[in-house]
Protein backbone atom coordinates (compact mmCIF):
# COMPACT_ATOMS: atom_id res chain seq x y z
CA UNK A 1 0.00 0.00 0.00
CA UNK A 2 1.85 3.14 -1.43
CA UNK A 3 0.40 6.33 0.37
CA UNK A 4 -0.87 4.19 3.57
CA UNK A 5 -0.71 7.60 5.90
CA UNK A 6 -2.76 9.11 3.16
CA UNK A 7 -6.91 9.67 3.14
CA UNK A 8 -7.88 7.10 1.39
CA UNK A 9 -4.78 4.79 1.89
CA UNK A 10 -4.91 4.52 5.40
CA UNK A 11 -8.71 3.57 5.39
CA UNK A 12 -8.36 0.51 2.58
CA UNK A 13 -5.22 -0.92 4.95
CA UNK A 14 -7.65 -0.62 8.07
CA UNK A 15 -10.24 -2.73 5.87
CA UNK A 16 -7.84 -5.21 4.65
CA UNK A 17 -6.63 -5.36 7.90
CA UNK A 18 -10.13 -6.35 9.03
CA UNK A 19 -10.08 -8.72 6.45
CA UNK A 20 -7.13 -10.68 7.53
CA UNK A 21 -4.11 -9.47 4.67
CA UNK A 22 -1.10 -8.40 5.60
CA UNK A 23 -0.60 -4.72 4.80
CA UNK A 24 3.04 -3.36 3.94
CA UNK A 25 2.64 0.37 4.04
CA UNK A 26 4.55 3.04 2.55
CA UNK A 27 4.37 6.70 2.56
CA UNK A 28 6.90 9.44 2.52
CA UNK A 29 5.15 12.15 5.29
CA UNK A 30 5.41 14.97 2.83
CA UNK A 31 4.02 18.62 4.04
CA UNK A 32 1.77 18.83 1.32
CA UNK A 33 -0.58 19.20 4.54
CA UNK A 34 -0.01 18.89 7.77
CA UNK A 35 2.12 16.15 8.94
CA UNK A 36 0.45 16.17 12.35
CA UNK A 37 -2.67 13.96 10.64
CA UNK A 38 -0.41 11.65 8.31
CA UNK A 39 1.51 10.71 11.36
CA UNK A 40 -2.05 10.55 13.38
CA UNK A 41 -2.75 7.88 10.66
CA UNK A 42 0.00 6.16 10.96
CA UNK A 43 0.18 5.77 14.33
CA UNK A 44 -3.53 3.92 14.27
CA UNK A 45 -1.86 1.23 11.80
CA UNK A 46 1.32 0.59 13.62
CA UNK A 47 -0.80 -0.46 16.41
CA UNK A 48 -2.53 -3.39 14.45
CA UNK A 49 -0.93 -6.58 13.90
CA UNK A 50 -0.36 -7.88 10.63
CA UNK A 51 0.43 -3.97 9.22
CA UNK A 52 4.43 -3.11 8.26
CA UNK A 53 4.76 0.61 7.68
CA UNK A 54 8.35 1.82 5.78
CA UNK A 55 9.09 6.10 5.79
CA UNK A 56 9.96 6.66 2.05
CA UNK A 57 9.71 7.59 -1.22
CA UNK A 58 8.17 5.68 -4.63
CA UNK A 59 10.66 7.94 -5.79
CA UNK A 60 13.34 5.81 -4.56
CA UNK A 61 13.79 2.75 -6.35
CA UNK A 62 16.29 0.77 -4.89
CA UNK A 63 13.81 0.95 -1.76
CA UNK A 64 10.68 -0.39 -3.21
CA UNK A 65 12.37 -2.92 -5.34
CA UNK A 66 14.01 -4.12 -1.77
CA UNK A 67 10.14 -3.98 -0.20
CA UNK A 68 8.96 -6.12 -3.17
CA UNK A 69 11.79 -8.41 -2.06
CA UNK A 70 11.84 -8.78 1.49
CA UNK A 71 7.67 -9.22 1.41
CA UNK A 72 6.89 -11.22 -1.40
CA UNK A 73 4.07 -8.71 -2.39
CA UNK A 74 1.30 -10.31 -3.71
CA UNK A 75 -0.95 -7.72 -4.74
CA UNK A 76 -0.04 -3.33 -4.90
CA UNK A 77 -2.35 -0.72 -4.31
CA UNK A 78 -0.80 2.34 -5.46
CA UNK A 79 -2.09 5.87 -4.03
CA UNK A 80 0.82 7.62 -3.26
CA UNK A 81 0.76 10.70 -5.32
CA UNK A 82 1.10 14.64 -5.18
CA UNK A 83 -2.78 15.08 -4.53
CA UNK A 84 -4.13 18.80 -5.60
CA UNK A 85 -5.17 20.48 -8.70
CA UNK A 86 -4.33 23.61 -8.04
CA UNK A 87 -1.01 23.39 -6.17
CA UNK A 88 0.23 21.22 -9.48
CA UNK A 89 0.08 25.25 -10.96
CA UNK A 90 2.71 26.18 -8.23
CA UNK A 91 4.59 23.21 -7.94
CA UNK A 92 4.78 21.35 -10.96
CA UNK A 93 7.99 19.16 -10.25
CA UNK A 94 6.65 17.50 -7.28
CA UNK A 95 3.63 15.75 -9.94
CA UNK A 96 7.06 14.93 -11.77
CA UNK A 97 8.43 13.23 -9.02
CA UNK A 98 5.73 11.15 -7.38
CA UNK A 99 3.11 10.92 -9.88
CA UNK A 100 5.44 9.99 -12.88
CA UNK A 101 8.91 8.74 -11.71
CA UNK A 102 7.43 7.30 -8.58
CA UNK A 103 4.49 5.71 -10.72
CA UNK A 104 7.35 4.15 -13.02
CA UNK A 105 9.26 2.73 -10.66
CA UNK A 106 6.03 0.73 -9.08
CA UNK A 107 5.24 -0.71 -12.54
CA UNK A 108 9.38 -1.85 -12.93
CA UNK A 109 8.44 -3.10 -9.82
CA UNK A 110 5.47 -5.36 -10.26
CA UNK A 111 7.48 -6.27 -14.01
CA UNK A 112 10.82 -7.05 -11.91
CA UNK A 113 9.20 -8.84 -8.81
CA UNK A 114 5.95 -10.85 -10.05
CA UNK A 115 3.18 -8.87 -8.53
CA UNK A 116 -0.08 -10.28 -9.71
CA UNK A 117 -2.50 -7.32 -9.94
CA UNK A 118 -2.02 -3.44 -9.65
CA UNK A 119 -4.42 -1.29 -8.60
CA UNK A 120 -3.44 2.59 -9.20
CA UNK A 121 -5.20 5.84 -8.20
CA UNK A 122 -6.52 7.56 -11.41
CA UNK A 123 -8.80 10.93 -10.89
CA UNK A 124 -11.56 12.60 -11.97
CA UNK A 125 -9.93 15.25 -12.59
CA UNK A 126 -8.64 13.81 -16.23
CA UNK A 127 -11.73 14.79 -17.87
CA UNK A 128 -11.06 18.12 -17.89
CA UNK A 129 -13.99 20.32 -18.85
CA UNK A 130 -15.79 17.83 -20.37
CA UNK A 131 -19.32 19.20 -21.02
CA UNK A 132 -21.21 15.44 -21.91
CA UNK A 133 -22.24 14.49 -18.26
CA UNK A 134 -22.19 11.73 -17.00
CA UNK A 135 -18.22 11.32 -17.76
CA UNK A 136 -17.92 7.71 -18.84
CA UNK A 137 -14.66 5.53 -19.03
CA UNK A 138 -15.49 5.69 -23.15
CA UNK A 139 -15.08 9.67 -23.18
CA UNK A 140 -12.15 11.49 -24.77
CA UNK A 141 -9.87 12.44 -21.88
CA UNK A 142 -7.09 13.89 -23.80
CA UNK A 143 -7.47 17.46 -22.94
CA UNK A 144 -6.46 18.01 -19.37
CA UNK A 145 -7.06 21.45 -17.70
CA UNK A 146 -4.55 20.76 -14.88
CA UNK A 147 -1.01 19.68 -14.86
CA UNK A 148 -2.15 17.11 -11.95
CA UNK A 149 -4.82 15.47 -14.57
CA UNK A 150 -2.19 15.57 -16.91
CA UNK A 151 0.09 12.83 -14.46
CA UNK A 152 -3.04 11.15 -13.87
CA UNK A 153 -4.06 10.13 -17.43
CA UNK A 154 -0.20 9.87 -18.41
CA UNK A 155 -0.46 6.72 -15.27
CA UNK A 156 -3.53 5.50 -17.13
CA UNK A 157 -1.61 4.93 -20.30
CA UNK A 158 1.89 3.71 -18.61
CA UNK A 159 -0.18 0.73 -17.17
CA UNK A 160 -1.58 0.16 -20.49
CA UNK A 161 1.95 -0.14 -21.75
CA UNK A 162 3.42 -2.52 -19.09
CA UNK A 163 -0.18 -4.62 -18.91
CA UNK A 164 0.51 -4.76 -23.23
CA UNK A 165 4.10 -5.58 -22.66
CA UNK A 166 4.50 -7.49 -19.76
CA UNK A 167 0.89 -9.03 -18.86
CA UNK A 168 0.17 -8.05 -14.86
CA UNK A 169 -2.86 -6.53 -14.36
CA UNK A 170 -3.56 -3.43 -14.34
CA UNK A 171 -6.33 -1.26 -12.84
CA UNK A 172 -7.32 2.50 -12.66
CA UNK A 173 -9.47 3.65 -10.42
CA UNK A 174 -11.14 7.59 -11.00
CA UNK A 175 -12.15 9.12 -7.76
CA UNK A 176 -14.80 11.56 -7.54
CA UNK A 177 -14.15 13.82 -5.09
CA UNK A 178 -13.49 11.48 -1.91
CA UNK A 179 -14.68 12.87 1.43
CA UNK A 180 -14.95 11.73 5.21
CA UNK A 181 -13.14 11.21 8.84
CA UNK A 182 -9.92 11.29 8.41
CA UNK A 183 -10.02 13.39 5.47
CA UNK A 184 -7.60 15.77 3.63
CA UNK A 185 -7.00 19.80 5.46
CA UNK A 186 -6.87 21.05 1.29
CA UNK A 187 -10.06 19.59 0.49
CA UNK A 188 -13.24 22.08 0.80
CA UNK A 189 -15.55 20.09 3.23
CA UNK A 190 -12.31 20.61 5.84
CA UNK A 191 -11.49 24.29 4.72
CA UNK A 192 -15.20 25.47 4.99
CA UNK A 193 -15.46 23.73 8.27
CA UNK A 194 -12.27 25.37 9.59
CA UNK A 195 -13.26 28.61 8.72
CA UNK A 196 -16.91 28.28 9.82
CA UNK A 197 -15.82 26.96 13.39
CA UNK A 198 -13.29 29.68 13.63
CA UNK A 199 -15.86 32.73 12.45
CA UNK A 200 -13.86 33.17 8.95
CA UNK A 201 -15.85 33.35 5.70
CA UNK A 202 -15.76 30.58 3.30
CA UNK A 203 -13.91 31.03 -0.19
CA UNK A 204 -16.92 30.06 -2.89
CA UNK A 205 -15.51 29.76 -6.32
CA UNK A 206 -17.37 30.07 -9.83
CA UNK A 207 -19.30 32.22 -7.43
CA UNK A 208 -20.96 28.82 -5.85
CA UNK A 209 -22.01 27.61 -9.56
CA UNK A 210 -20.17 24.28 -9.01
CA UNK A 211 -21.61 20.42 -9.22
CA UNK A 212 -19.69 17.99 -7.45
CA UNK A 213 -19.97 14.31 -7.11
CA UNK A 214 -19.08 14.08 -3.41
CA UNK A 215 -18.39 10.22 -2.44
CA UNK A 216 -18.21 8.89 0.63
CA UNK A 217 -14.55 7.60 1.94
CA UNK A 218 -16.29 3.98 3.53
CA UNK A 219 -17.87 3.42 -0.48
CA UNK A 220 -14.55 4.22 -2.49
CA UNK A 221 -12.67 1.86 0.47
CA UNK A 222 -15.64 -1.25 -0.60
CA UNK A 223 -14.46 -0.30 -4.71
CA UNK A 224 -10.82 -0.28 -3.80
CA UNK A 225 -11.26 -3.95 -2.35
CA UNK A 226 -13.54 -4.95 -4.94
CA UNK A 227 -10.54 -3.27 -7.40
CA UNK A 228 -7.59 -5.60 -5.63
CA UNK A 229 -9.93 -9.16 -5.61
CA UNK A 230 -12.75 -9.02 -7.84
CA UNK A 231 -11.91 -12.15 -10.39
CA UNK A 232 -12.52 -11.94 -14.12
CA UNK A 233 -11.34 -8.27 -14.73
CA UNK A 234 -9.88 -7.59 -17.74
CA UNK A 235 -6.00 -7.41 -18.00
CA UNK A 236 -6.10 -3.53 -18.32
CA UNK A 237 -9.28 -1.55 -16.49
CA UNK A 238 -9.81 1.75 -16.25
CA UNK A 239 -13.00 2.49 -13.52
CA UNK A 240 -14.63 5.29 -12.68
CA UNK A 241 -15.35 4.98 -8.56
CA UNK A 242 -18.13 8.22 -7.68
CA UNK A 243 -21.41 8.23 -6.09
CA UNK A 244 -23.11 9.11 -9.14
CA UNK A 245 -25.13 11.90 -7.42
CA UNK A 246 -23.62 15.39 -8.26
CA UNK A 247 -24.42 17.74 -6.01
CA UNK A 248 -24.60 21.67 -5.57
CA UNK A 249 -21.72 23.47 -3.66
CA UNK A 250 -23.85 25.49 -1.99
CA UNK A 251 -26.39 22.43 -0.65
CA UNK A 252 -23.31 21.21 0.68
CA UNK A 253 -22.12 24.44 2.33
CA UNK A 254 -25.80 24.39 4.16
CA UNK A 255 -25.51 20.98 5.04
CA UNK A 256 -21.94 21.44 6.87
CA UNK A 257 -23.22 24.59 8.46
CA UNK A 258 -25.82 22.91 9.53
CA UNK A 259 -24.21 19.92 11.05
CA UNK A 260 -21.37 22.44 12.09
CA UNK A 261 -24.15 24.74 13.67
CA UNK A 262 -22.64 27.94 11.78
CA UNK A 263 -24.40 30.05 9.34
CA UNK A 264 -21.94 30.05 7.09
CA UNK A 265 -20.16 33.78 5.72
CA UNK A 266 -19.15 33.12 1.85
CA UNK A 267 -16.39 35.15 -0.02
CA UNK A 268 -17.82 34.53 -3.80
CA UNK A 269 -15.01 34.47 -6.14
CA UNK A 270 -14.51 33.67 -9.65
CA UNK A 271 -13.18 30.33 -11.10
CA UNK A 272 -9.64 29.15 -10.40
CA UNK A 273 -7.22 28.27 -12.99
CA UNK A 274 -7.51 23.98 -13.63
CA UNK A 275 -11.13 23.34 -11.80
CA UNK A 276 -13.91 22.37 -13.76
CA UNK A 277 -17.47 23.68 -12.91
CA UNK A 278 -18.90 19.55 -12.84
CA UNK A 279 -17.93 15.99 -12.16
CA UNK A 280 -20.54 13.24 -12.15
CA UNK A 281 -19.20 9.88 -12.41
CA UNK A 282 -20.97 6.83 -14.59
CA UNK A 283 -20.97 4.00 -12.50
CA UNK A 284 -22.46 1.32 -14.68
CA UNK A 285 -19.05 -0.42 -15.24
CA UNK A 286 -17.90 -0.04 -11.55
CA UNK A 287 -21.32 -1.42 -10.72
CA UNK A 288 -20.64 -3.83 -13.37
CA UNK A 289 -17.12 -5.08 -12.84
CA UNK A 290 -16.84 -4.59 -9.56
CA UNK A 291 -20.50 -4.84 -7.95
CA UNK A 292 -19.80 -1.09 -6.61
CA UNK A 293 -23.04 0.37 -4.88
CA UNK A 294 -22.53 3.46 -2.89
CA UNK A 295 -25.09 4.31 -0.07
CA UNK A 296 -23.92 7.15 1.67
CA UNK A 297 -26.12 10.75 1.07
CA UNK A 298 -24.13 13.73 1.38
CA UNK A 299 -25.92 14.56 4.38
CA UNK A 300 -24.73 11.59 6.16
CA UNK A 301 -21.54 11.43 5.32
CA UNK A 302 -20.76 14.92 6.26
CA UNK A 303 -22.66 14.58 9.64
CA UNK A 304 -19.87 11.76 10.26
CA UNK A 305 -17.19 13.93 9.55
CA UNK A 306 -18.33 17.10 11.41
CA UNK A 307 -18.08 14.45 14.56
CA UNK A 308 -14.89 13.33 13.76
CA UNK A 309 -13.65 16.78 12.87
CA UNK A 310 -14.89 18.28 16.41
CA UNK A 311 -13.10 15.68 18.08
CA UNK A 312 -9.52 15.73 16.39
CA UNK A 313 -9.64 19.58 16.05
Amino acid sequence: MTGSAGFIGAAVSHALLDAGHEVVGLDNFNDYYPVALKEARHERLEARSGYAGTRGDVADYPLLSSLFRQHGIDRVCHLAAQAGVRYSLKNPFAYEQSNLAGYLNVLECCRHHGAQRLVYASSSSVYGGNTKVPFSETDPVDHPVSFYAATKKANELMAHAYTHLYGFQTVGLRFFTVYGPWGRPDMAYWLFSEAMLDGRPIKVFNHGDMLRDFTYIDDIVQGVLAALFTDGLDDYEVINLGNNQPEKLMEMIRILGDALGVEPRMEMLPMQPGDVPVTFADISRAQARLGFRPTTALAEGLGRFVEWFRTFR
